[in-house]
C-alpha cells in the first residue's frame, strides 16, 4: 500500500513539460505563463509538443490507478480506495513536484488521466463542459475551472464510491486554487485566449 502511494507521487512528480522544454534549450518556467503544462507548452513550442505533454501528463495520472494500485494492493483498503488515493497523489505530485522545488503545473491533464480510470462517465460529462466552454470563449482556463467545479457533482449524481467522491472534491478544490491568477485575469478580461 505505502509503495503504491510513494510510486504514484513520484510518477506524478515527473515534470514532462519542463523536461521537453529543456530538450529544446528552453526553461518553460520563464516563458509564456511559466506553467509546465500542455497549454503553455503549446503556446511556446507548438501544438505538437503540447500534445506530447498532454498525453504524458494524462498517462501519469492513469497509470497509478490502473497499475500501481493493483500491483501493490493491500487488503487493508478496498482497491477502489487505494486507486483513488494513488490517483490523487499523482496529481499532487504534478502540482508540487520535488524535482522543481515543489512547484509544478495545475494538475488538469493528470487529473483527467486519474479520473478517466476512476469515473469515466463523470469525466465525459466534465469534458463536454470543457469543450463547450473553450469552443464559445476560447479560454482554456475557464473550461478547466468549470469542468473541475462540475466533476464532483457528476461523481455524486452517478453514485460513485465515497472514496472517489472525496478525491474529486479535494482535487477540484486544489484545481480552483491553482487557477486563482487565471480567475483574476478572467475577471479583468486579461486572460490569453487559445489559438491554434
Amino acid at each position: 500500500m505505502l509503495k503504491s502511494f510513494f510510486f504514484s507521487f513520484i510518477l506524478g512528480s515527473i515534470p514532462f513539460g519542463y523536461i521537453i522544454g529543456r530538450l529544446k534549450n528552453i526553461d518553460i518556467q520563464t516563458k509564456g505563463s511559466g506553467n509546465i503544462g500542455a497549454t503553455n507548452i503549446h503556446r511556446v513550442l507548438g501544438y505538437q509538443y503540447g500534445l506530447i505533454v498532454l498525453f504524458l501528463d494524462t498517462l501519469k495520472g492513469a497509470v497509478p490507478c490502473l497499475l500501481l494500485a493493483k500491483v501493490f494492493h493491500s487488503s487493508q483498503l478496498p482497491l477502489v480506495t487505494e486507486q483513488a488515493i494513488c490517483g490523487s497523489l499523482a496529481i499532487i505530485g504534478h502540482i508540487w513536484s520535488p524535482f522543481l522545488k515543489f512547484k509544478g503545473g495545475k494538475g488538469v491533464a493528470t487529473s483527467l488521466g486519474a479520473f478517466i480510470v476512476l469515473s469515466p462517465l463523470g469525466v465525459a460529462f466534465s469534458f463536454a463542459i470543457f469543450l463547450i466552454t473553450v469552443f464559445f470563449t476560447r479560454y482554456i482556463s475557464l473550461g478547466s475551472i468549470l469542468a473541475a467545479i462540475g466533476f464532483p457533482i457528476w461523481v455524486y449524481l452517478l453514485k460513485s464510491p465515497k472514496s472517489i467522491f472525496i478525491a474529486s472534491i479535494v482535487i477540484a478544490t486544489i484545481t480552483m486554487l491553482k487557477h486563482k491568477k487565471n480567475i483574476k485575469r478572467l475577471l479583468l478580461k486579461e486572460e490569453n485566449k487559445w489559438r491554434l
